[in-house]
């Protein structure tokens, strides 16, 4: 089915696992991300930037997502991540998004609040979910670096959950977008404290940075949306670069861009059977 993540990320509280949500990069990855969940027997989030879903359209993410969710009987939320334009998300919902994350961790707390009311207003009313972010999450993402992160204040998270409704939060607790070299060192005494008085589902970002032996400690302290992002992009383009390096100019491009896929089919299928926390 084509779901909202509210719903998606309740049923995994319930069965207490997480779910995979993939950066997709290009609109070539998508179908592949999608048959890796099928083949997992796990629901999934497909992920696109505001400028990814410009370049692709984001009326085609929909299309794929919606015809694929339906054919392979797989549970896919379509999700705008780390959108800081209104006009963007209200875009996105428009057509057919199921969730969006507005990304006002940068601007002071109640600016950060009235501007998410705004957004869970637009998008609740039009059945789509929305995910906040409390604390920042340093390293790079679409060009835009943030070099140090900022841990997320128990108690600000908790003003911030008592004024607006939002059905998932980011948390900033020690990873870093782009990391893919070394591995993040978690603050694992932030983590339980945020676990223990909060409710509404945690969402990690930065996840490829994350050390896989700390995923079922980050699913059993209420983490049920994990990203991955950085991990795919190298997967694709380090393909890419040994198939088109060797390629005749006139072969095919699916005979190169395939395996490109098959590596970022690799990725989402380990990752989910990991977050599955079996």
């Amino acid at each position: 089915m084509y779901k909202n993540l509210e719903s998606m990320l309740g049923e995994a509280e319930k069965l207490n696992y997480t779910v995979g949500a993939f950066n997709a990069h290009n609109l070539e990855m998508v179908p592949d991300m999608i048959r890796a969940a099928k083949d997992a027997g796990a629901p999934v989030i497909i992920q696109t930037s505001e400028s990814t879903a410009k370049y692709v359209g984001m009326k085609n993410f929909v299309a794929i997502c919606k015809m694929m969710a339906e054919e392979l009987l797989v549970d896919v939320d379509l999700h705008l991540d780390h959108a800081k334009s209104f006009d963007n998300i209200k875009e996105a919902i428009d057509a057919g998004y199921n969730s969006v994350m507005f990304d006002g961790s940068a601007l002071p707390f109640r600016e950060n609040m009235e501007r998410s009311l705004r957004v869970t207003d637009y998008a609740h009313k039009r059945g789509a979910a929305v995910e906040c972010e409390i604390g920042t999450i340093g390293g790079t993402e679409e060009g835009i670096t943030v070099a140090e992160g900022v841990y997320t204040d128990p108690k600000q998270a908790l003003e911030f959950l008592s004024n607006v409704p939002v059905d998932a939060l980011a948390v900033g607790v020690g990873t870093h977008h782009g990391q893919f070299e070394s591995k993040t060192k978690l603050n694992w005494n932030l983590i339980e404290e945020l676990h223990s008085n909060i409710s509404t589902p945690l969402v990690i970002h930065g996840g490829t940075g994350v050390n896989e032996n700390d995923y079922h400690r980050l699913t059993e302290n209420g983490i049920r949306k994990f990203n991955v992002g950085t991990e795919l992009l190298v997967a694709w383009t380090r393909t890419a670069k040994k198939y088109f390096n060797k390629t005749e100019v006139n072969n095919s491009l699916r005979n190169n861009i395939m395996p490109c896929n098959k590596a970022v089919y690799d990725v989402v299928k380990h990752k989910i059977g990991l977050f599955l926390n079996k």
